[in-house]
């Protein structure tokens, strides 16, 4: 069984009264949203407040997802909605926790690995939101262009040309963080 079909099959039995149904959801996709929240700029407290934020609006308006589109689809695009509206609100800018994973980061990390993360996620910072998000949905979250277009409400062509753009951008953030921390 698809992940899709799954997916489905959880939102039919929780539309039937079933609302146990609504822990595989939660299983699946807890930590990819929790994780994209966190690239948008979100710190982890309020990442996770966005993160339950958005689950409990998706269980609220599970009648209206349209099971011939792909739920990961409509539950990333409610997600991403909810931390810009958050995010804006808060008018957070500030660098993000050094924990970048969900919950305590692995002892055994590799300091270069970890060091590297840090200025990706500095650089997507200086990015406007338009173009961060663009470079979360399509790498970390690895949707197709297609599939970003749909959550991100815009022509393919668009999310292709924004991709673009975002990839150059981080691209000049990254060599001038490098330059200036000789």
């Amino acid at each position: 069984m698809s992940e899709d079909e799954k997916d489905r099959m959880c939102v039919q039995r929780c539309l039937s009264g079933d609302a146990n149904a609504f822990e595989g959801i939660l299983e699946r996709y807890e930590r990819p949203i929790y994780n994209a929240i966190v690239r948008m700029g979100a710190d982890r407290e309020d990442a996770r407040d966005i993160c339950q934020q958005v689950f409990i609006k998706v269980y609220l308006h599970l009648d209206t997802y349209d099971p011939a589109r792909k739920f990961f689809s409509w539950l990333y695009r409610i997600a991403m909605n909810e931390a810009i509206n958050q995010m804006k609100s808060q008018r957070a800018s500030e660098p993000l926790s050094r924990n970048l994973i969900y919950g305590h980061p692995n002892p055994e990390q590799n300091l270069e690995a970890v060091e590297q993360e840090r200025e990706i996620q500095t650089g997507l910072l200086a990015l406007e939101m338009k173009y961060r998000l663009s470079i979360i949905v399509s790498y970390f979250l690895q949707l197709s262009y297609e599939e970003a277009a749909h959550v991100l409400s815009l022509p393919e062509k668009t999310v292709k040309s924004r991709l673009f753009t975002a990839r150059q951008l981080l691209r000049e953030a990254l060599e001038s963080q490098r330059h200036a921390s000789r």
